[in-house]
């Protein structure tokens, strides 16, 4: 059985984190175009930046802080598509 693989990038209006957002899906639909069935852009409030893989929070930016899009990547694979490489965005393991 496949599943819809979706991702889901919350984001705070008050605080313009939309270009954020947006960049950071970009990168993520340029990495993953046949991997992701959707990926969708959820405007929010009080300074959320949330990230997720089918309703699994991968990021929390009141935890975690502002993500690098490398980091992202790898924890997206990591739900969709496993067996994938990212080339360099993998880097060395330890």
């Amino acid at each position: 059985m496949t599943d819809v693989q979706r991702v889901q990038i919350e984001y705070c209006t008050q605080c313009r984190w939309l270009p954020r957002a947006a960049w950071l899906a970009q990168e993520l639909l340029t990495t993953f175009e046949t991997e992701l069935d959707e990926l969708s852009l959820k405007p929010g409030t009080g300074g959320v930046f949330v990230v997720r893989v089918n309703d699994e929070v991968i990021w929390d930016r009141r935890e975690q802080g502002f993500p690098e899009p490398t980091a992202v990547k790898r924890l997206v694979r990591d739900r969709v598509a496993p067996e994938r490489s990212l080339g360099h965005s993998d880097g060395p393991a330890d």
